[in-house]
């Protein structure tokens, strides 16, 4: 709890809004990267949100499956093969 109530605030509001349980050393390593860069706070939220997208992106798929492609039943035998 000591590493969450060291960062600095926008994150720690991000953190606990964020939809995946992130480390809050791992976002310390990226907001401490991007703040020595220049970047805004904005601008690193919005990586945060953009890595987060991207994580549920995957699990999604890897839930579900890859997509079909329309027109196709899955079951169907590919003639060709």
């Amino acid at each position: 709890m000591r590493a969450f109530d060291a960062l600095p605030p926008p994150l720690r509001r991000w953190i606990a809004g964020a939809a995946l349980p992130w480390s809050p050393a791992s976002c310390r390593r990226i907001w401490l990267r991007a703040r020595s860069r220049g970047e805004p706070v904005e601008a690193i939220l919005a990586r945060l949100d953009r890595a987060q997208e991207t994580c549920l992106e995957r699990d999604s798929i890897s839930i579900t499956g890859p997509a079909r492609r329309p027109g196709r039943d899955h079951h169907q035998q590919d003639s060709s093969r």
